[in-house]
């Protein structure tokens, strides 16, 4: 039932200055109507990955490949706190995304409800037993965090069971797919009508040809179930993307097979081969992203 305005906490004007200062703070985000989807990746990278997904309402931590005390830190950096983050959802069980999970779940002072696949579960060192705020769900799910609606995919990554997501809420949609090795159709399927997406690039073939990692790993790496290459990537956005994202991020770089300007070039060059003029952003692993709101 919709609340009155009274219910709401904003008192109807008197006079022609008060119609104005009223209408502002209603559309300008200060009612809570507007501008309430917020989006920071926190790190990205093979040393650690996480990524927040707020509302006014809901806050979602996405992995948390960091220790406890550098997910505080840089969480605290983009005016959030860890005590108040409503969920916190796994992709899959490699330490690059669970590194601080088990110390979490201990931590009497986050009160997030943890959320992974029926098989990624037991695949995390809880120690004795498992945490109660421990919630599994099927890979392909669709489930509701808050005022969030989240969508699960598979994906295409030697883990157990991966998976990528898509959130929406307030009409905004947010779709995230790292750590998969090509994108199948059914992943571009889950990743189509995003306002923002945060997308795999991790290596340039030929550095990791040439590179120091032993031929199993590079053989790994580029394998369907290893990671997205850059021209995984271009190609991707020359032929799927969505027109109307307004926003790209690029992340999971390797550190030793790719360098962030390698993939600015060859993400704007995708995106202006198709006239989409979405904002690009390669994710760090050292620092948080810009803060998109929505």
């Amino acid at each position: 039932m919709a609340l009155s305005l009274r219910e709401r906490g904003l008192r109807p004007p008197n006079h022609f200055f008060s119609i104005l200062f009223w209408l502002h703070s209603v559309y300008s985000g200060r009612s809570g109507r507007r501008n309430t989807v917020k989006f920071c990746v926190l790190a990205s990278g093979s040393s650690g990955n996480a990524a927040l997904v707020a509302t006014g309402r809901t806050r979602i931590l996405l992995d948390a490949g960091l220790s406890m005390r550098e997910l505080a830190r840089r969480l605290a950096a983009i005016g959030e706190k860890l005590a108040e983050v409503d969920a916190i959802l796994i992709t899959h069980e490699h330490s690059d995304h669970v590194a601080g999970l088990p110390v979490l779940a201990r931590n009497r002072g986050v009160r997030a409800v943890i959320y992974m696949t029926h098989r990624t579960a037991p695949t995390i060192d809880w120690g004795e037993t498992p945490p109660a705020r421990l919630e599994t769900f099927q890979a392909g799910a669709a489930f509701a965090i808050g005022d969030v609606a989240v969508e699960s995919f598979g994906i295409p990554h030697d883990a157990v069971d991966p998976v990528g997501f898509a959130f929406t809420a307030e009409g905004v949609r947010i779709g995230v797919a790292t750590d998969l090795g090509y994108i199948p159709e059914s992943v571009k399927y889950h990743l189509r009508r995003t306002d923002l997406l945060l997308l795999e690039a991790n290596h340039d073939l030929d550095m990791l040809k040439v590179g120091p990692y032993p031929w199993s790993v590079k053989q790994r790496v580029m394998s369907r179930v290893g990671h997205l290459s850059n021209l995984s990537m271009s190609d991707f956005l020359e032929h799927d993307l969505d027109a109307a994202t307004a926003h790209l991020v690029l992340g999971h770089l390797s550190q030793q097979n790719n360098h962030p300007e390698i993939v600015r070039m060859v993400g704007r060059q995708a995106l202006d081969s198709r006239g989409i003029g979405a904002h690009l952003e390669i994710a760090s692993q050292h620092h948080p992203s810009e803060i998109y709101q929505f």
